[in-house]
């Protein structure tokens, strides 16, 4: 995942995450601190939810403190770290999907900082970007969590594999379907708008 953290950021995450494995819970609650931000950012995306979201993101790193014995360090922690919150994600979801389906908050700061550049453009954006928005909340869970990590987070298809423990075969697919689904979706809502006028 893009994140701005430089070399001797990435040291420390891995030598916070040696003391962690070792059993020190001091190193874990830093590791906490220091990936909270974009795990629970992750969580919100996948769950299209941020009450979910924080359920998840507590799943996730009560599932990575009762791990990190098991943890064998071949991929570096946060990497672990959201290929867990993707899985706790996908099972919250699947469980509350009947229940309720709210907006997924995608673009939150950008499009407030634009709405205050270009009001009229930015509008229009604001709009376009909560259809599509509402548009991923409604895809199921699995084809959402690969469409996120790509076209929102910009993952390579190894990585988005990697991080949901699937094949780069299924990764495309899912990439693939899901991109379809949301195609499908935003011009079913085109259809209606047109009908309505």
């Amino acid at each position: 995942m893009a994140t701005g953290r430089t070399p001797e950021m990435e040291e420390e995450l891995e030598r916070l995450t040696v003391a962690a494995r070792g059993g020190d819970r001091e190193a874990f609650d830093e590791l906490v601190r220091r990936t909270y931000v974009d795990t629970y950012t992750l969580a919100v995306r996948l769950t299209a939810n941020e009450e979910d979201a924080q359920d998840v993101v507590q799943d996730a790193y009560l599932r990575a403190w009762k791990g990190m014995g098991r943890f064998r360090g071949d991929a570096q922690f946060t990497t672990w770290l959201y290929r867990i919150t993707a899985n706790a994600a996908s099972t919250l979801v699947q469980k509350r999907r009947r229940h309720r389906s709210e907006p997924l908050e995608m673009a939150g700061e950008p499009v407030e900082l634009a709405l205050e550049a270009q009001p009229e453009a930015a509008t229009e954006s604001a709009l376009m970007m909560s259809r599509l928005s509402e548009a991923v909340a409604e895809l199921p869970p699995k084809l959402r969590a690969v469409v996120v990590l790509k076209d929102v987070y910009g993952l390579s298809h190894e990585a988005i594999a990697e991080e949901l423990g699937i094949s780069v075969a299924a990764a495309k697919v899912r990439l693939h379907r899901g991109r379809k689904k949301l195609r499908e979706i935003l011009f079913e809502e085109e259809g209606r708008s047109a009908h309505a006028v």
